[in-house]
């Protein structure tokens, strides 16, 4: 059977873009079970609330949310264990450094399988106060008011 290719998301934090301000962003392979990887090849994962942790020179994933696979047994995962994120050293020194400074933290952003590996988009991000929300939102509808105006230009109806 031919290996899978290419990107299939499978769960997105939308939510994460919107309450953090992403100052770089990780690409890590997760230590999964089996039942795991069925549930995760059937779509169903939920990122709210996750986050990710140093934690002996490791980093671990917290409260991220994969449900128990249907067709499991006696043999079923914990839906919402500490899962371990696959990276090199390197990228863990740089991200524990940077998990030093105030306010900086470590956040999902997507869950994919890329070329049949189950992966997790990470993010480092600093967190947004409910001001610079409204300011990015404003910033939002007024390019989509100005993209507007250019395309009613263009057609010739303005």
């Amino acid at each position: 059977m031919p290996r899978e290719q290419g990107r299939k998301v499978v769960a997105s934090n939308r939510k994460a873009r919107h309450d953090y301000s992403i100052l770089d962003t990780y690409e890590a392979g997760m230590a999964l079970t089996g039942t795991e990887v069925k549930s995760l090849r059937a779509g169903r994962a939920s990122l709210t609330d996750s986050f990710g942790q140093e934690s002996g020179g490791e980093i671990y994933l917290h409260a991220m949310h994969i449900p128990e696979y249907t067709q499991g047994t006696w043999t079923n995962h914990e839906p919402r264990r500490i899962r371990k994120l696959l990276l090199h050293r390197d990228e863990i020194r740089k991200i524990q450094g940077k998990l030093r400074d105030e306010g900086i933290t470590l956040v999902p952003l997507q869950v994919y399988f890329q070329n049949g590996y189950a992966k997790v988009e990470l993010a480092l991000a600093r967190g947004k106060k409910s001001y610079d929300k409204r300011q990015d939102l404003a910033t939002r509808d007024a390019q989509r008011e100005i993209s507007r105006a250019l395309g009613r230009r263009n057609k010739g109806a303005a």
